[in-house]
Parts: structure tokens; sequence; C-alpha cells
């Protein structure tokens, strides 16, 4: 009976946690899933030939039942437009075009699709999405990228001898056929072996741990005195609550620019202010210079992200019991010991918390430096949040750009598993052995 009943409960417990863990897999783990397989192409948006994910070769039908035409009409034309020794070059590309259309029509899956997708342009109708790839045999898709390839360089060669009458339209037409053949991207784990000997990647890492292990321990220690500050009984004590939550209140691109006005070579206060006590050689210095683009987005953050850690560390102060200290200073102690003997052990796992918080925060920092220094000066501020960015949306290299985040995903993971088995172990575990 009891067994029946423990059954029950536990198929109830698993239950009520499959909702939450579906919520996970479709919120956390489904993006990283779906950015490694991404990751594992060569995928790029600035090339038409590559802009998708490609596991087996083909034709993109529309791209080349719209070139072939146009192409075939300029050849045309370049046989009675061009000179002489133009005309003869463009009947035999002609020729060699028409051959290669023979040859394919002769599938006749090609035939099929091919009519199809003609009928449509022909009306000014869209290309479903089902008709526009045509699966072909890896050799077919060789032999028409071979036969294309060799026709573009005999353009070229009657380009530069100025024998066509439109060279850059017979040119431009052929490489647009010759994207039409898909080829497969698959590349599997070569942008992460890349990665693992490109010195700017270890570089953004590099930049990345320091500005998180400096930012977080300042924040650390300036909160916990902040903390202890407003967990004290004093007049005004709620005004003071409510105006240090300001700086944390504001959004971070806001914050940014501001810093970087403050910041700026010419009319920055604090750029300004740092120069007449001798703080720094120059005005420039501080955006100008990796040491000090680094101490201005340091210190940036940490105004920005300290009241939000002594938010954490008073709301732990609060649950520690006054009774505490009140049996302290009847035994004697002083306000150094209680400190050291009280506050810290009992707001362990607060303290675990906030770092935990903080450091994948400040791990995964992106927009705070991207406003204020934009990853300079010579990438000596890009994070590898920055570099992902840059990668994937400047570079259009969504494969490697993909790559970059999961590495990203790795490292947040190890530093959580740290963090969990390492330090904040009674988080997990109730606080102790019972």
């Amino acid at each position: 009976m009891k067994r029946s009943v423990r059954n029950s409960e536990r198929r109830t417990g698993y239950l009520m946690v499959l909702p939450a863990v579906l919520i996970i897999l479709v919120i956390a783990i489904y993006p990283v899933i779906r950015s490694f397989w991404i990751s594992l192409h060569d995928v790029r948006l600035n090339d038409p030939a590559k802009n998708e994910i490609h596991t087996s070769s083909g034709l993109d039908m529309e791209k080349y039942a719209n070139n072939y035409l146009l192409l075939l009409t300029s050849l045309r034309r370049e046989e009675t437009e061009a000179p002489p020794a133009g005309q003869a070059t463009a009947t035999a590309l002609r020729t060699e075009l028409e051959q290669l259309q023979s040859q394919l029509m002769s599938d006749a899956a090609f035939a099929t699709r091919y009519r199809a997708v003609d009928a449509l342009l022909a009306e000014y109708k869209p290309v479903p999405a089902g008709l526009k790839v045509l699966d072909v045999e890896e050799a077919t898709s060789a032999q028409v990228q071979e036969q294309l390839t060799a026709m573009e360089q005999s353009i070229l060669i009657a380009s530069q001898q100025q024998a066509f009458a439109r060279p850059d339209d017979v040119l431009g037409l052929t490489r647009g056929l010759r994207t039409a053949v898909i080829e497969p991207n698959f590349i599997g784990f070569r942008y992460y072996s890349e990665f693992l000997s490109d010195a700017r990647m270890w570089a953004s890492l590099w930049n990345t741990l320091l500005f998180t292990v400096l930012s977080v321990a300042l924040e650390l220690a300036l909160g916990l005195w902040v903390a202890l500050l407003i967990n004290r009984t004093f007049r005004g004590r709620s005004f003071v609550r409510a105006s240090i939550l300001i700086p944390w209140a504001i959004p971070t691109v806001i914050s940014a620019l501001m810093w970087k006005f403050m910041y700026d070579g010419q009319n920055g206060i604090v750029a300004y202010l740092l120069t007449q006590v001798g703080a720094i050689p120059n005005m420039g210095w501080l955006l100008t210079t990796k040491a000090g683009a680094l101490l201005s987005v340091i210190v940036a953050d940490v105004w920005k992200t300290t009241p939000f850690m002594a938010l954490l560390l008073f709301a732990g102060l609060q649950t520690i019991p006054d009774s505490l200290y009140e049996a302290a200073e009847v035994d004697g102690a002083t306000k150094r010991q209680m400190f050291f003997r009280i506050t810290l052990p009992l707001l362990k796992s607060t303290v675990m918390v906030a770092l935990l918080f903080r450091t994948l925060d400040a791990f995964r920092v992106f927009d705070l430096i991207y406003v204020l220094t934009g990853g300079g000066p010579a990438n000596s501020t890009e994070t590898i949040s920055i570099y992902a960015y840059k990668t994937m949306f400047a570079q259009m290299n969504f494969g490697a750009g993909s790559a970059l985040s999961v590495i990203v995903f790795v490292c947040i993971a190890l530093i959580s598993i740290l963090y969990i088995k390492l330090l904040g172990a009674d988080l997990v575990g109730g606080g102790g052995k019972a």
C-alpha cells in the first residue's frame, strides 16, 4: 500500500516538473542545439550559394530558370552586336549553354520542375518553396559547376580583349547562373578547430575574463559596503535606498552613452577632471589606449551594477536575526568579530547567488562595451560576445558566429558548474548535512 502511494506521488511529482522541463528545453536548450547545428555548416548570408544549410547537392530552380533565359538572350544579342571575334565566341558559348540545358532536360525530374518554375516566372507569380530547390546527383552538380566556370573564364578573356559589346551583362548573368548550383556546406568541426588557433578569439576571451573578474570583484566589495550602510537605521534611510538604485534602473545603452560623453577626449568632464589632478596623462587617454579603455568600461559597469549587487546582499542581511548581534555584543564581541563570525557566514548563500548572477551577466556583456568603445581601440576591449556579433552580423558568417555562440554557452556552463560544485554546494544541498 505504501509503495503504491509512493509511486503515485512520484508520478504526480514528475507531471508537475514536466512543464518546467519543457519550457527549459524550448527556451534554453533548443537555441543552443540550433546554434550548434548551424556551426557545423558554412552558412554565409552574403553568399547566395551558402545562405542556407544544404545537406545535399541541388539546383536553385528559380535562379536557374531566370538566369538561363536571360543569359541565352544576352549571348544571342552578342552574336549580332559584338565584333566578329566576339560573335564567334558568343556562338560557341550559346551552343555550350544549350547543350548543358539539353543534358539537364533529359532528366525527367529536372524537366518537370523546370517547366513548372518557368511557367510561374512567365506569369510573374512567386515560386513556392517546395519547387525552388531540386536535389541532383553530386556528379551532375559538379559537371554544371565545371562547365559554367569554364564559360565564365572564356567570357573574362573575351571581355579583356573587348570582344563583346556588353561584357558585364554576359559575365554577371553567367555568375548568377553559377550561383544556382547548390553544394553541400557541411564542414563539421572546422570552425571550432580554427578558433582554437585564432589569436583574436583567445584575446577576446581573455578580455572577457579580465573584465568579469575585476568588475565583479569591485561590485562585490562596494555592494557589500553599500548593503551594510543601508541596513543601518538612520534618518533619510528610505531616500538613500531608493536613490542608490537609480544607476541600475537606467538602461544600459543610455548609461554607456552617458559615460562615453564624460570620457570624451575633448569635452568629457571625467576626462578633464582626471587630467587636472594628474591621474591620466591627457584627456584622450581613457578611450584611445588599451589600459584606459579597459578601465573605462570597468568603471562604467561597476557604477551601473553595484546597486544590483547591493540590493541582493541587503536582502540577505535582512534575514539575519538581530538577536545574534545582541548576544554577541553581550559576550563582548567587536564589530569586526561580528562581521566575520556572524554576517559573512550567514550571508554566504546570498553572496554565492549574487556572484553567480553577476558573473554570468558580466561574462555575457555586450551592449555596454559595444556602445562605449565598440571593442576598441585595437580590439583591446572586444569581448567574446562582441566578437561573435561582428562575425555573425558584420561579416554575415552565421556558421562561425554560431560556433562562437556555442563557445560562450560552454564557458557560461562551466562557470555555473564551478560556482555550484565548488562554492555554492549548500545552495542545492540544504545548507549542509542534517
